[in-house]
């Protein structure tokens, strides 16, 4: 069969292409920038944060990688493969966010937290496999670049958006227990946002159809086959491990008096091992692997240079992570003696937080589209990848010795380059080494490296800081900028010439 490549998309196509991410980036601000925000304003403590975040990061382990296979199983005729869950996420993402800020007690809005976020990963995990299939392989680094801009875009608006309601005259203040009107705003302004970006990517365009997609990769063989053979070539005791390993972290929980979120982590670890041992014995057994199956043997059967990645993954997204749940106690508590949720002090630091949040987003945008282009011919995408991770290492280690808030926008340079590097540069290097009928699912895999470390730092940085700083979460950022080092570390190990 002759291969026949895709037509090449202008910038009118990548922007088409992508767009829908403006507005699910939007949803991503509104939730990384207020959520802490909102839980102390109905009554959380600073130590209960890690264990209220836990729902966000949760939610994507078990959805992305479920999405990612169930879309490169779909196709709706004229609505296509991943447009599908793109639709389907926006819309539940939408009332979430319409829903939020008028959540009346804690419970609901964590619930509300993580319905938010399972939706957000409902749309956005095929957005990532959406360029993959639409565009060639030299086309794919512009197309991840034009996906970061909006993400940055989108970042900026969702992020500043309660402070520029505040400016314009909308009250930032409430009484204790109530969001102010500047935040709900903010959220139903995002609720719409959200759903008109997304379907305005649905509108205007059209996937390719199975048949297309066949003639642009050749004959592949059948996933079944591929899925079976993997499994039952692993060990059967191999899920035991996991499975000690779970128990082991739960004794330790235990043992140590360790904060009980830690138990997730242990339940996490002895689930995969059960799911592992089921998936192993049924292929052992000749039966079909279905999708658990699929999903267990795609994760052992990951290519080498994803497995390198996920490493550099792991680390950048734990010092993420770090930044999303302390930022805004650091900067209330260190820049503006203000730890009461209920002072006009801490609502103004926390509008600070927003405008900090803009600011990397925003650098994250311009950075996409003019430096890392720059930097990427001329160093080639690792390096740049790495410069990327020190910029923001350094940004982050700057906390410690600021002490007038505003010049924490600088900080912020340093955390925007770092962003755009990591939302960038890994998929560029993998998009053209994965086999495009599993795109979905790998994608979806190689984003449980983004998700496990949030996790951990969710669960385990509440320890840490208990035992060792209390009430001075701004040595959090210390933490972040020692992880980010690691993650620059890790990425010297990737060879981009192998991909």
């Amino acid at each position: 069969m002759t291969i026949e490549r895709r037509p090449r998309l202008g910038w009118a196509g990548l922007f088409n292409l992508s767009f829908g991410f403006f507005g699910i980036q939007i949803g991503f601000a509104l939730q990384n920038a207020n959520m802490s925000r909102i839980f102390q304003s109905l009554g959380t403590s600073l130590d209960d944060l890690p264990a209220l975040w836990v729902a966000a990061p949760l939610t994507g382990l078990l959805v992305q990688p479920v999405i990612g296979h169930l879309s490169d199983r779909t196709w709706l005729g004229r609505l296509g493969r991943r447009r599908p869950y793109f639709l389907a996420g926006a819309i539940l993402a939408a009332v979430a966010l319409f829903l939020m800020p008028e959540a009346p007690v804690l419970l609901a809005a964590a619930l509300l937290l993580w319905m938010l976020d399972a939706a957000l990963n409902v749309s956005m995990e095929p957005f990532r496999a959406f360029v993959g299939d639409m565009l060639d392989k030299d086309q794919h680094a512009a197309g991840y670049g034009v996906q970061t801009a909006f993400i940055g875009a989108g970042a900026v608006v969702g992020s500043i958006f309660p402070w520029v309601l505040e400016h314009l005259g909308v009250s930032n203040v409430a009484p204790p227990g109530q969001i102010p009107d500047s935040v709900r705003y903010a959220f139903f302004f995002g609720g719409g946002a959200l759903l008109a970006s997304v379907l305005w990517t649905v509108a205007t365009t059209r996937e390719y159809s199975p048949d297309q997609m066949a003639r642009f990769h050749g004959a592949e063989e059948g996933d079944d086959g591929t899925a079976l053979r993997r499994l039952a070539a692993r060990d059967p005791g191999d899920g035991g491990w996991w499975i000690a390993a779970g128990s082991a972290v739960i004794v330790l929980v235990a043992m140590l008096d360790l904060e009980k979120e830690v138990l997730l982590l242990g339940g996490l670890l002895a689930s995969y091992g059960l799911a592992s041992a089921v998936a192993v014995a049924r292929a052992r057994a000749g039966r079909a692997p279905g999708m658990l199956g699929h999903i267990v043997g795609d994760f052992g059967g990951m290519p080498p240079i994803m497995k390198r990645l996920a490493l550099v993954q792991f680390f950048s997204w734990s010092a993420l992570f770090i930044m999303w749940i302390n930022t805004t106690p650091v900067v209330t508590r260190d820049f503006f003696a203000a730890p009461d949720p209920a002072s006009a002090a801490f609502q103004r630091g926390a509008n600070w937080v927003d405008v900090l949040f803009a600011t990397y987003n925003g650098v994250a945008a311009i950075s996409a589209l003019l430096l890392l282009p720059f930097l990427s011919r001329r160093i080639g995408k690792v390096r740049t990848h790495v410069v990327g991770l020190t910029c923001g290492a350094a940004g982050y280690a700057s906390f410690l010795v600021i002490r007038d808030p505003r010049w924490l926008l600088l900080s912020e340079v340093g955390i925007g380059i770092a962003w755009s590097t990591i939302l960038a540069m890994p998929y560029a290097i993998l998009a053209s080494t994965l086999p495009a009928r599993k795109l979905g699912v790998y994608m979806g895999l190689f984003n449980v490296f983004v998700v496990v470390p949030q996790l951990l730092v969710a669960t385990v940085m509440g320890s840490i800081m208990k035992r060792f700083f209390p009430g001075e979460p701004i040595w959090t950022m210390a933490f972040a900028a020692a992880t980010l080092l690691l993650a620059a570390f890790a990425m010297l190990r990737v060879r981009e010439e192998t991909a």
